[in-house]
């Protein structure tokens, strides 16, 4: 990495930290939310999901857009959003302008995390791209750990209200950014918009189906997926190119991605209710709990950037299995035990969700053409976005089958269902490896 390139990443990746601690800030408050709006588990955890599928949606028509706009004109514009969104957020007052505000931050944030790879995958050279991956994926991990440290403590000493008011930091960024970033030329193109409809309805049926179980949803969910499919296949530059769904490697890494968020999301909002609920600690308790996992995860991504370059993204890809496996059964097992135990069992996932975050971006960017980079990568974002929006709606919904509880066992049963999806997800790896060692 040059020295211009390697500032540009170190902001940007503040920026991805700022943006992340916004959404795991809130996972520790959604207890105090839930009391303040009297709301069910499953509901409330819209907080996080509906943010999510925003970011999901938001983040691939930013990448999908970069491919015609700059970069830096696309981030001054999502910052911008998320700030204003933000300012709003403060002031809100029932459970309803709580959803616009975050909805609207969503739509914000998505410029960072996603541009941010595009970025590192369309400037910084193949042999140090891994390393420039990892830093990004590692300000990611750092914010997931720190955002439960920061809201617990303003949630116990302020109030909910006054996360808004910390994540307006991003903006100060804008000035640096303005000078790193690279002057890219606008070209010519269109933007399918029907087609980024399309697809945010497919995404949010499909979700609200998972929540609710009304097949309305799931009926309109596949409607929804036969009018996009049709959509792609008609359309000459469609908002999904069909070039990336038509690849096997790259649909196998999307699975994948899929299964680690999802995992990775769930065990965030269950870890909070659990350690409030069954073991009695405050929201700044909590936060210091979850912290050292997160800690860990950025400290070692710095290494997992360097064993990519020189080893390869498959054996950094076994490696995010083991441990996130491993992390399913302690959570199984031993949390039930002490809450020490719920600290000993992050440390897995969080080191494990950062190294396949990481190896599995740069293997798209590895496996992929330099044209579908910045739609391969958006997409790919997409659906790991999915995954946490589903990982909270599951988490939620398997709380309330064993009753509201909030007993150790009921706790345990969501567990069991996560490890069940990790176990997937290895499956899918090992079929994904023996076909590239073939």
């Amino acid at each position: 990495m040059t020295n211009r390139y390697f500032q540009t990443v170190i902001t940007l990746s503040v920026c991805v930290w700022l943006v992340v601690m916004n959404t795991t800030m809130f996972n520790v408050a959604l207890p105090n939310v839930l009391k303040d709006f009297s709301l069910s588990p499953s509901l409330g955890a819209w907080v996080v999901s509906g943010y999510s599928i925003v970011l999901a949606i938001f983040t691939i028509t930013y990448t999908r857009l970069s491919d015609y706009l700059p970069i830096r004109r696309l981030l001054f514009i999502g910052i911008s959003i998320f700030g204003t969104a933000s300012l709003f957020g403060f002031f809100t007052t029932n459970f309803i302008w709580l959803m616009i505000a975050r909805l609207t931050q969503a739509a914000g944030a998505a410029a960072i995390p996603g541009l941010s790879f595009v970025f590192a995958g369309r400037y910084v050279p193949i042999e140090k791209r891994g390393r420039a991956m990892a830093l990004i994926a590692s300000a990611s991990s750092l914010g997931f750990g720190l955002g439960p440290v920061v809201g617990g403590a303003i949630t116990d000493y302020l109030d909910w209200n006054y996360l808004f008011i910390f994540t307006l930091m991003v903006m100060l960024l804008i000035p640096v950014l303005s000078r790193l970033l690279p002057k890219e030329e606008v070209s010519h193109g269109t933007f399918d918009i029907i087609g980024a409809l399309l697809t945010g309805l497919t995404v949010t049926s499909f979700l609200v189906f998972i929540s609710t179980l009304q097949w309305y949803y799931a009926f309109a969910g596949i409607l929804l997926t036969g009018l996009l499919w049709l959509r792609i296949n008609r359309m000459e530059l469609p908002f999904i190119q069909p070039k990336l769904l038509k690849n096997k490697g790259y649909r196998t890494i999307l699975y994948m991605s899929y299964l680690g968020f999802t995992t990775h999301f769930a065990i965030l909002v269950l870890m909070p209710l659990m350690l409030q609920h069954v073991f009695s600690r405050n929201p700044s308790t909590v936060g210091l709990i979850i912290f050292p996992g997160a800690l860990l995860s950025a400290v070692a991504a710095i290494y997992v950037g360097r064993l990519i370059d020189r080893y390869g993204n498959i054996k950094i890809m076994l490696m995010a299995h083991v441990l996130l496996t491993i992390s399913t059964v302690i959570f199984y097992f031993l949390s039930p035990m002490s809450a020490y135990m719920i600290m000993f069992g992050y440390m897995f996932t969080s080191f494990g969700f950062s190294s396949l975050s990481s190896s599995s971006t740069n293997e798209v960017s590895r496996m992929l053409p330099d044209e579908l980079i910045g739609s391969g990568i958006g997409f790919k974002q997409l659906i790991q976005f999915v995954g946490s929006a589903t990982g909270p709606v599951i988490a939620g919904i398997f709380l309330e089958l064993a009753g509201r509880s909030y007993s150790a066992e009921s706790f345990q049963y969501t567990f069991l269902f996560i490890t069940g999806l990790m176990t997937l997800s290895c499956v899918i790896f090992f079929i994904y490896s023996r076909k590239l060692a073939k």
